[in-house]
């Protein structure tokens, strides 16, 4: 595999409140992504936290869909038993 575009962005998923869930996520587990699929994260979620992402790869702003700042936004699992905070980092490169 040869990657041709350098990611811009990074985006840190920390799991904030949760009920048992199928993949065993407790409060205080932490995912890291670029754009590929977090190691380890739940596949029902990852459609949302995919299209969170592309918001802020496009200059959107997440206080327009309820986030606490430009740059951070709360959002629950695809089952409704997990509350992730998710907060995108662009690095000048």
């Amino acid at each position: 595999m040869n990657k041709r575009i350098i990611e811009d962005w990074k985006f840190f998923i920390t799991v904030i409140e949760g009920n048992p869930c199928r993949m065993g996520f407790e409060k205080g587990d932490k995912f890291t992504c670029m754009y590929e699929c977090p190691i380890g994260f739940c596949p029902k979620t990852m459609a949302l936290l995919h299209s969170l992402c592309e918001v802020a790869r496009s200059g959107g702003d997440y206080r327009l869909l309820g986030g606490k700042a430009k740059n951070e936004i709360d959002f629950c699992c695809a089952d409704g038993v997990i509350q992730f905070h998710l907060v995108a980092e662009h690095s000048d490169i």
